[in-house]
């Protein structure tokens, strides 16, 4: 899957999955994030088989029954949102879309009407 130029160097961990949860493509920061299972080279493999349990049930859903799935997750000390969102071609659901944000320790929050 061809990937826009913005996309290869973004700070955000980026993975494309089919309605099947075969990885389609990954831009950097994201084959960087999953170098110890493989990185790049998970292209083409499902994401199933990366993710232990309760996570693999739920990204099954999320292929089933497109949903977005946000929440926060630390590690190393490392903060970040993930989230888990359907994207579409031609209107038609084609998989899931996961963002991987490395966030600051605390982040500000505003209400804006």
């Amino acid at each position: 899957m061809a990937e826009p130029a913005w996309v290869k160097e973004l700070p955000v961990a980026i993975t494309i999955l089919d309605r099947q949860g075969v990885i389609l493509g990954m831009n950097e920061k994201a084959a960087s994030a999953f170098a110890a299972g493989g990185g790049a080279d998970l292209i083409g493999k499902s994401s199933l088989e990366c993710h232990p349990e309760p996570a693999r049930s739920k990204l099954q859903r999320l292929l089933a029954e497109p949903e977005t799935n946000v929440y926060t997750i630390e590690k190393a000390g490392v903060k970040k949102l993930i989230c888990q969102t359907p994207w579409y071609q031609d209107g038609s659901f084609s998989g899931v879309v996961e963002l991987s944000i490395v966030l600051p320790a605390e982040v500000p929050h505003f209400v804006r009407e």
